[in-house]
């Protein structure tokens, strides 16, 4: 049973569920009513982002959030479409289908039902730890090109112009082409509203304050900014026949609960949607899981990331079954769920009632919604998201973090969002290799007067000419094996008086058969040069390695516990006042 155990999941319900309360049920309940409000035009305007029919964002911010109430393990992380995952859905389904079509509908309900199960198998896998190979500087460069993109794809709509592009640079190329075609109502409209919601997020709450409003209250009513906007120019558009004008609206918007779909079972299709499917399940969890941690952290609470795969697998999968597409936990709507007081996963399932509300009463009113407004809203939303203070962050502390970010968002821009994020990856990976096989090898010293070693270059120490003292500052592997041979051969080299060099091994925690084999090679190498090797501060594991080979009984020095030790039988003079 306890093996049995170690592979099902765990459901968190069971455990804040058991100290539900009125209080706590009051809290959620006001939350949700919030994010109900603020999630209403999101999912709608991530559909249209994702290339589908506004009425599926509703259906995906349904299922998924009551299922992720059940298995999530963070408290207030809200569930449903968010815009990096919406671009990477577009890109993969527009592939395999023309925009608008059934089709189209159908593939992205497949790349929701294919991420989804790949999830839920790397959670039953406990594969949470793999996100640890996408550095902050590759996330954080792939969704800023990812939020220009976003802004640059919806300038389009803005405009009440066509305009595509598979990339930034020819998405402006056809924006600047059609220039002269932009419908004025439309642009003067979704300008204004820009602004207007560009204004509401960083001048509103000052403004509410000093009217007298509580701070609590007056950041609440900012961030439904965009309902305001939403609200006002459909009735705008209703009132004065702007669709009359050429202006593109929302248009009928079936009412009805989410339907029951199922992704196609095309196998075909299947094997050109897994890396797609792949890369968008990567994203969604990290984004998913950093939102999570952060929010959990202010209330000394935790998440478990192995639980967070199995939710967010099970929430996409319901959300293939509902037709939906990818859904992941998005920053903005978490943190006014925080803000808002949500105390447990039962706002989601209020907020999934909310919705669905919407779903069955509010559509008609959507008819005259202007296309224009919702890319405003997208375009306020995704900018927020661009950061590019990581560029002189990176430069000024480390270089090959500033060449992984900047790799990232050029692939991303000028090829696409799937090559983008992997080549990211693959260049931090190779930066990391490329990294680690140049370790740390300081020269060291005996400090004087105490019983600690320094670089040489960097303290006054005291040393030998009869002893070369290494300290390496890095396990030993195949990567840099070689090069920490290169360097004791480089320093021997230039010291005819030698006659002991110890490695220091304090900074190595484990040692393998490549570094194992260029250990050997040290020490035969200087004993052929009539230099003993001597080893110091070996670490438990790392000496119960070597003591599974003849190294030791073969080595021509010693092993010491301490680097002290060792100066003190090889070379004492060091030891003596000078």
């Amino acid at each position: 049973m306890t093996s049995l155990n170690r592979w099902l999941p765990s459901v968190p319900l069971l455990d804040w569920g058991r100290q539900y309360n009125r209080e706590t049920f009051s809290n959620d309940l006001v939350a949700a009513v919030i994010v109900t409000v603020m999630l209403i035009p999101q999912s709608l305007a991530y559909a249209l982002l994702a290339g589908l029919p506004p009425e599926v964002g509703l259906y995906a911010s349904v299922a998924p959030l009551l299922l992720y109430a059940v298995l999530g393990s963070s408290r207030v992380l809200a569930v449903g479409p968010v815009a990096v995952v919406s671009l990477m859905t577009a890109a993969a389904v527009a592939e395999h289908a023309a925009t608008g079509t059934h089709a189209y509908w159908q593939v992205a309900i497949t790349l929701a039902f294919l991420s989804g199960g790949m999830l839920l198998l790397m959670g039953l896998l406990r594969l949470g730890f793999l996100a640890n190979f996408l550095s902050h500087p590759v996330i954080s460069g792939f969704i800023s090109a990812s939020g220009l993109l976003i802004a640059a794809s919806q300038l389009k709509t803005l405009m009440g112009i066509k305009a595509e592009g598979h990339n930034f640079v020819e998405l402006l190329s056809a924006l600047v082409q059609q220039i002269s075609q932009t419908h004025i109502l439309t642009f003067a409209v979704g300008v204004t509203a820009t602004v207007f919601l560009f204004w509401v997020r960083k001048g509103l709450k000052p403004l509410l304050i000093r009217w007298g409003l509580q701070a609590r209250a007056a950041d609440m009513t900012a961030k439904a900014g965009p309902v305001a906007a939403i609200a006002l120019t459909t009735v705008l558009a209703w009132q004065l026949d702007w669709q009359g004008q050429g202006m593109k609206l929302v248009g009928t918007v079936p009412q009805g609960l989410p339907p029951l779909t199922a992704p196609l079972w095309d196998l075909a299709l299947w094997q050109k949607l897994l890396v797609p499917a792949l890369l968008i399940s990567v994203v969604g969890f990290v984004e998913s899981v950093s939102v999570g941690q952060t929010l959990a952290a202010k209330r000394r609470q935790r998440i478990e990331p192995d639980q967070e795969l199995v939710a967010l697998g099970a929430a996409n999968l319901s959300s293939a079954f509902t037709g939906g597409f990818p859904v992941t936990g998005g920053f903005a709507r978490s943190v006014v769920n925080f803000d808002a007081g949500a105390v447990t996963p039962a706002a989601g399932v209020y907020t999934a009632v909310g919705i669905t509300l919407a779903s069955l009463f509010l559509t008609p009113a959507l008819y005259y919604l202007p296309q224009a407004t919702l890319a405003a809203t997208i375009i306020v939303a995704v900018l927020s998201l661009v950061d590019m203070s990581i560029f002189k962050q990176t430069w000024g502390f480390s270089k090959p973090d500033f060449v992984a970010v900047s790799a990232t968002l050029l692939a991303t821009l000028l090829i696409g969002v799937e090559q983008g994020l992997v080549t990211g990856v693959v260049v931090s990976l190779a930066l990391f290799l490329w990294r680690a096989s140049r370790p740390h090898i300081a020269t060291v010293g005996l400090v004087p007067g105490t019983e600690h070693f320094r670089n040489v270059t960097r303290h006054e120490v005291r040393v030998s000419p009869r002893l070369l003292c290494l300290r390496v500052d890095a396990s030993m592997f195949f990567a840099n094996a070689r090069g920490i041979e290169d360097r004791v051969n480089a320093e021997v080299a230039t010291r005819p008086e030698l006659k002991h060099v110890l490695l220091q091994c304090s900074a190595v925690n484990d040692i393998d058969a490549s570094a194992m084999e260029s250990l050997e090679a040290i020490a035969q190498r200087l004993t052929q040069a009539g230099i003993a090797l001597h080893l110091s501060e070996v670490k438990g594991p790392v000496m119960d390695k070597l003591n599974r080979t003849d190294f030791v009984s073969h080595l021509s020095g010693q092993v010491f516990l301490t680097n002290f030790q060792a100066i003190e039988a090889l070379t004492p003079e060091v030891l003596r006042p000078a």
